[in-house]
C-alpha cells in the first residue's frame, strides 16, 4: 500500500509538471540589418523553444548556420567572418518570464523575460519584450530585440561597415505544443 501512494505520487507529479511543459521544434528567428550599401535579411525556422508555464521559464535555441539569406555569399561571410559558426555554433536565451498571466484565458499578453542571451560566445543579462498568446487553448510567443554587434564582440571590418548596421533586429515566433 505503501508503494502504490509514492507511484501516485510520483504518476500526479510528473503528469501534472508535463501539463505545464510546452515546446516549439520550428520557431522562426529572423534578422535584419538596415545598412547604407545593403540590407541583410535572413530567417531560420529551426529555432526550438521550452516555455514551462508553471514556472514561467523560458529557452530558445537556434543553430547559427541554419540562418539562410538570399545571397550565398552573404550566407558564407555570416558564418565564416562575423559569427564563426563552426566556435560558436548557437545562439540561446534562458529566462523567466516577470508576472507571468493567466493562461487558461485566451487573448494577447506582453510580457518580459529576464535572463541570460548569448551569442558569439558572449553572454549578456537581458529583459526581453514579447507577447504571448492564448487561443482556443493554443499558446505562442512572439519578441522583437535588438542586438548590439559590439556586446557580444561580433568584429566589423572597417572596410565593410557601411554594409552591416551595428545592431541588429532579431524577431522570433513560436507556436507551442504540450510536451507528451
Amino acid at each position: 500500500m505503501k508503494y502504490i501512494g509514492v507511484i501516485l505520487l510520483v504518476w500526479f507529479a510528473t503528469n501534472r509538471a508535463g501539463q505545464d511543459i510546452y515546446v516549439c521544434k520550428n520557431a522562426t528567428v529572423s534578422l535584419y540589418s538596415k545598412a547604407p550599401i545593403e540590407d541583410i535579411d535572413a530567417r531560420s525556422d529551426k529555432g526550438t523553444s521550452v516555455l514551462n508555464t508553471a514556472t514561467g521559464e523560458v529557452a530558445f535555441s537556434v543553430l547559427i548556420r541554419s540562418f539562410k539569406f538570399d545571397k550565398a555569399l552573404m550566407q558564407e561571410h555570416f558564418n565564416e567572418n562575423y559569427m564563426e559558426s563552426d566556435k560558436y555554433p548557437q545562439a540561446s536565451f534562458k529566462g523567466k518570464i516577470t508576472d507571468k498571466p493567466d493562461l487558461t484565458k485566451d487573448g494577447v499578453y506582453p510580457v518580459t523575460a529576464t535572463g541570460v542571451f548569448e551569442a558569439h560566445g558572449i553572454k549578456q543579462n537581458r529583459s526581453i519584450a514579447g507577447k504571448l498568446t492564448v487561443a482556443n487553448g493554443a499558446i505562442s510567443l512572439t519578441s522583437e530585440f535588438m542586438v548590439a554587434c559590439k556586446d557580444h564582440k561580433i568584429d566589423i571590418p572597417t572596410l565593410v561597415f557601411q554594409n552591416i548596421a551595428e545592431t541588429i533586429r532579431i524577431k522570433v515566433n513560436a507556436a507551442y505544443s504540450a510536451y507528451k
